[in-house]
């Protein structure tokens, strides 16, 4: 584990599902140890593979946070003014339908297209098909499908571009295969003590406790450091 983060961090970005949230919910402590870290200065940017209204309808308090990477990287939503931003071209209409005529269960963002296992080969034989440039990235189950080179990492390099902040200046959390991306661009990076055993070998350090828990007490590490106010 390196020493905790240096005194040019000014914001966390954190994971949703499985790091802020424990079965799609989070804390009452956990917000109010956000509320904490935001009154003492610190930016707040949410990094989630899920799409505004489904996250709202489970997490309506995304408005606690400054900015919020959506779609997996694909989206920039501004809770300040209620703008969506899409960051990259939604899959070719063609794609979609085929994948419908497939029967397979789809979600679509105004990005994002998703499924779930064991529906990948499906998806990678359409793409294979029609010969596009679309990625497939899995997260715990789903199947998300991407324009080429769209991540959280692009996501959230276009966040601190609103922010006017580098990665260096940012602490990143999370706990899943699709977190690996900003994960690594981060000025310092943590894996919440449940995090898949791929994220917890590569990051900077991993809390004691799971889940918000985990956020929390990363945050109280944060406000107990001497540069608390960034």
């Amino acid at each position: 584990m390196k020493p905790f983060p240096p005194q040019s961090i000014k914001a966390l970005a954190t994971d949703y599902d499985g790091t802020l949230a424990h079965n799609g919910s989070t804390s009452a402590s956990t917000l109010h140890a956000l509320d904490r870290l935001k009154l003492a200065g610190f930016r707040l940017i949410l990094v989630t593979g899920r799409e505004l209204n489904e996250l709202k309808d489970v997490f309506p308090e995304v408005d606690r946070f400054d900015l919020a990477v959506m779609e997996n990287g694909a989206v920039l939503y501004h809770p300040d003014t209620g703008v969506i931003e899409a960051l990259a071209e939604p899959p070719p209409t063609d794609f979609i339908a085929r994948l419908h005529d497939k029967g397979l269960p789809l979600q679509l963002g105004k990005v994002i297209v998703a499924t779930w296992e064991p529906h990948e080969q499906e998806v990678l034989q359409a793409i294979k098909d029609l010969g596009l440039e679309l990625q497939v990235i899995f997260n715990k189950g789903a199947v998300m499908i991407l324009p080429s080179g769209v991540n959280k990492a692009t996501g959230l390099l276009a966040a601190l571009h609103h922010l006017g902040l580098s990665p260096q200046q940012v602490i990143g959390a999370g706990d899943a295969e699709n977190d690996h991306a900003f994960l690594e661009i981060c000025g310092y990076s943590v894996a919440v003590a449940n995090a898949l055993p791929a994220i917890r070998e590569k990051v900077d350090y991993v809390t004691l406790r799971d889940h918000g828990d985990g956020v929390t007490e990363l945050i109280e590490h944060l406000l107990a450091q001497p540069f608390a106010s960034p």
